[in-house]
């Protein structure tokens, strides 16, 4: 049984998200914005984090909370599932082809509205990395 940290600020859709995940037998834990996340890795470190991009406070918190797990010695090997709307709330055009150590270092990319089978196999290929 693995703990998923999921990092979203849409409550009812991370809360869809747990409920799938933990069908599954993981162990779930949502927080709603980027710093209550880190303050959670700190204490219950997750063996996954699913992480959307966009924040109220900041457009590209996501972004900016993957490098900053990356940049953490003890989470820089912690697999990050991007899981986003922003494509279709932007023009950017960001997917899994643009997966980068520096600028987007995530393991995998979906996209919303998910597929909700395809998120539970990605999540179990991540686990058993």
């Amino acid at each position: 049984m693995a703990r998923v940290l999921i990092v979203d600020d849409d409550a009812d859709f991370a809360n869809a998200i747990a409920k799938t995940v933990a069908s599954d037998g993981h162990l779930t834990e949502i927080q709603l914005d980027t710093a209550s996340a880190m303050k959670s890795i700190e204490t219950r470190r997750p063996d996954l984090v699913i992480l959307d991009v966009m924040f109220p406070e900041n457009d590209t918190a996501g972004f900016e909370f993957a490098r900053q797990l990356r940049n953490n010695d003890e989470c820089k090997n912690m697999p990050i599932l991007m899981l986003t709307a922003i494509n279709a709330k932007s023009s950017l055009g960001f997917g899994a082809k643009d997966i980068d150590e520096s600028w987007l270092p995530v393991d995998d990319f979906l996209e919303k509205p998910v597929d909700l089978n395809i998120l539970k196999q990605r999540v179990a290929q991540m686990l058993q990395r």
